[in-house]
C-alpha cells in the first residue's frame, strides 16, 4: 500500500498551510523559507497549489484522489463540495474527528491495525466510507493502550455537527453528512475541479 512519507513541516511551509493540524508545523513559516503561497502564480498555479492542499489534508495518493474528483463530478452534486463531502467521510478520518487520533495519519494507522469498529464489526480500510447512522467505536482491547485513551478522553478535537462523540462508550456516531461551512479546512474546492476539468 502507497503511503506519503517526508517531512511533514516542510510540507507545511512548502504549501503555506497548517495541513497537519500540528500546533508548531507554521512556527518557522516565514523565516526565509519560500512557500508557493508567497509567489505570484498562475491560474494552473493556484489550481495546483490547492489540490495538493486538499491531498495532504486527507493524506491521499494521487490515484484515488483522482478517482474521488471523478465520482464528484459525476455525482450531479455542486462537484467542488461532493468532492470535500467525499473525503471527510472515509473511516481514517472519521476517527481522527471523533477524536480517537491526533492525526490523520496516527488515525490510518489505528484502522490497518485493527483497532476500530463499524457497527460493532473490525474494518481495516482506511478508505471505507461511513454512512450515516454508522458508529465507530475503539475496539475493547485497545481502550486500554494509554495513548488512545488519553487521545480521546484528554486531547481537544473537533466540535462538528454532524458527529456525536460516546465518552461513555469510547464510540462516535455520524449524524448526518456534513454540509461544506461545518467542514474545518481551508481550501478553495472550485479551483481543483477546474484544474482535473482542463
Amino acid at each position: 500500500m502507497a503511503t506519503k512519507r517526508g517531512p511533514r513541516f516542510k510540507e507545511c511551509r512548502r504549501l503555506g498551510l497548517n495541513v497537519y493540524g500540528h500546533p508548531k508545523a507554521m512556527d518557522r513559516a516565514g523565516k526565509g523559507i519560500g512557500s508557493r503561497e508567497k509567489r505570484n502564480l498562475s491560474d494552473y498555479g493556484q489550481q495546483l497549489l490547492e489540490k495538493q492542499r486538499l491531498r495532504a489534508y486527507y493524506g491521499v495518493m494521487e490515484k484515488q484522489f483522482k478517482r474521488y474528483v471523478k465520482e464528484a463530478m459525476n455525482s450531479g452534486d455542486v462537484p467542488g463540495e461532493a468532492l470535500i463531502k467525499r473525503l471527510e467521510l472515509r473511516l481514517d478520518n472519521i476517527v481522527y474527528r471523533i477524536g480517537f487520533a491526533i492525526s490523520t495519519r496516527q488515525a490510518r494507522q489505528m484502522v490497518n491495525h485493527g483497532h476500530i469498529l463499524v457497527n460493532d464489526k473490525k474494518v481495516d480500510i482506511p478508505s471505507y466510507k461511513i454512512e450515516v447512522g454508522d458508529k465507530v467505536s475503539l475496539r475493547e482491547k485497545s481502550r486500554k493502550i494509554k495513548l488512545f485513551k488519553e487521545n480521546f478522553l484528554e486531547v481537544e478535537g473537533f466540535d462538528l455537527p454532524y458527529i456525536k462523540k460516546d465518552e461513555d462508550n469510547f464510540a462516535g456516531e455520524l449524524l448526518g453528512e456534513p454540509n461544506r461551512e461545518d467542514v474545518p479546512i481551508e481550501i478553495n474546492d472550485q479551483l481543483i475541479i477546474e484544474f482535473y476539468s482542463r
